[in-house]
C-alpha cells in the first residue's frame, strides 16, 4: 500500500488577503487558492496549518496582529480538498477562548481533522486520526501538533487549551496515539525565528529529541515565515531515519518584501511517500517539495511557482520575480530532497476517514 501526504505552509489571512476574498455577501477564498488545486486534490492526505482563529459570531473579522479570520478561510480550504489542519500557533490565543473555539467549529462544520488546540481537556488528550483504506488495508496516521508560545498570552481557560512544546508530552503523546492504533505519526511544530532560512538551536533541539524517541515518523514545521531546510535525521521508528521540514514559510499571506523579506513570499508543499508493505509497518519513504508562491497585486492569487513561471502572463509577477522566488526555495530547502515539479499520482479511493477526536 502507498500513498501521499501533502503539508504546506501558513494559512495567514492578513487583513488585505480578508479583502481580496471579500464578497457582496461574506468571502470566497477559493479563487485565491485555486492555483494549487491540482496538488490538493492529487494527494492522499492534505494537512494544512491554519496559523489563526476565527471570528466568533457576531465579532467582527480583523488581522495583523490580532487574527480572527473570516471562518469562510476554513470552508474554502475543506472545499479545495484539505482533510485538516494543525492549529496550535503564536496566534492560537488571539482572538481568547471563543476564537480558539470558533475555528475549530468550523474545521468541524467542513468535514476536517484538527489538532493542537481543543475546546475542552477530553479533546485535548486526543491525538487526529485519520485512516486511508486502500483494498484490504487500512493505515492509520496520527497528527499532533505544538507551538513554542502564544505571544505573551496565557493559554485560554487552562493549558489543556492549547498544546505547547514539551518533548517529553510530545514524545508521550505519540507513545498514546500508537496505543490507540497509529501506524504513523506526525508532529507539526510552530518554532523558530521570524524570517530566518536556517533553524534555530531549538528547533534542532527537538526535532533531535523526537527523532532519537523512535516514536515520530514526520515533523512538519512552521512560523518562520521563510523556507527552511527538509532533512532526515538518524532515529525515527525503527532507526529508519525521521523526515523533517523545519519550515515551510507561508502558503497564503499578505507578506512580502515591503514588511518583512523576499523569503516571504516563497513557499513550499512538501509531498511526503509511505509504503505499508504486507507483514511490515507503514513507514515515510522519502518526501519532495515543490515551490508557492502569492501573487498579491493580482488579488493574492497563490500559484505554483514552476506553474507560474510557464505561465508568467496569468499574473502580475515577472519571470525573473518568479524565477528569484524559486531560487529562495531551492537554496533553503537544500539539497537532501528533490524537487517535484508536478502533482504525484492520487493512489485512489476512498478519501481519508477523519477519526473524531474523542477518547
Amino acid at each position: 500500500m502507498r500513498f501521499t501526504l501533502l503539508a504546506a505552509g501558513d494559512v495567514l489571512p492578513h487583513g488585505p488577503v480578508n479583502e481580496s476574498a471579500r464578497t457582496a455577501d461574506g468571502f470566497e477564498y477559493s479563487p485565491l487558492l485555486a492555483g494549487i488545486d491540482p496538488w490538493v486534490e492529487a494527494a492522499d492526505l492534505a494537512l494544512c496549518h491554519l496559523e489563526v482563529p476565527v471570528a466568533p459570531p457576531g465579532v467582527t473579522p480583523s488581522g495583523y496582529p490580532v487574527f480572527r479570520a473570516p471562518h469562510e478561510v476554513v470552508r474554502d480550504l475543506g472545499e479545495q480538498g484539505w482533510d485538516g489542519c494543525s492549529t496550535a500557533s503564536n496566534h492560537a490565543a488571539d482572538a481568547g477562548f471563543d476564537g480558539l473555539a470558533a475555528a475549530l467549529d468550523a474545521l468541524d462544520a467542513a468535514g476536517m481533522g484538527h489538532v493542537g488546540t481543543a475546546r475542552d481537556r477530553e479533546e485535548s488528550l486526543a491525538p487526529q486520526l485519520y485512516e486511508l483504506t486502500r483494498e484490504d488495508r487500512t493505515v492509520t496516521v496520527a497528527h499532533l501538533a505544538a507551538t513554542y508560545g502564544l505571544n505573551g498570552f496565557e493559554p485560554p481557560e487552562g493549558e489543556w487549551s492549547v498544546d505547547l512544546i514539551d518533548t517529553d508530552r510530545i514524545v508521550r503523546q505519540a507513545k498514546e496515539a500508537r496505543a490507540a492504533g497509529a501506524d504513523l505519526v506526525v508532529v507539526s511544530l510552530h518554532d523558530g525565528y521570524e524570517y530566518v532560512t536556517e533553524p534555530t538551536p531549538h528547533q534542532q533541539e527537538v526535532t533531535e529529541a523526537l527523532a532519537g524517541s523512535r516514536q515520530v515518523d514526520l515533523v512538519i514545521g512552521h512560523h518562520a515565515h521563510v523556507p527552511q531546510p527538509i532533512t532526515r535525521l538518524e532515529g525515527g521508528p525503527g532507526r529508519k531515519g525521521m523526515w523533517v521540514a523545519y519550515g515551510l514559510g507561508n502558503l497564503l499571506s499578505n507578506q512580502g518584501p515591503d514588511c518583512c523579506v523576499l523569503a516571504t513570499t516563497a513557499g513550499l508543499m512538501m509531498v511526503a511517500d509511505v509504503v505499508q508493505r504486507p507483514g511490515k509497518p507503514a513507514r515515510v519513504t522519502g518526501v519532495r517539495w515543490a515551490a508557492t508562491t502569492v501573487d498579491l497585486a493580482a488579488g493574492h492569487r497563490l500559484r505554483g511557482t514552476r506553474e507560474a513561471i510557464a505561465h508568467p502572463d496569468q499574473g502580475t509577477l515577472s519571470a525573473g520575480d518568479l524565477e528569484q522566488r524559486l531560487a529562495i526555495a531551492q537554496d533553503a530547502v537544500g539539497d537532501a530532497v528533490d524537487e517535484l515539479r508536478e502533482p504525484p499520482l492520487p493512489s485512489g479511493e476512498p478519501e481519508p476517514r477523519v477519526v473524531p477526536r474523542t477518547l
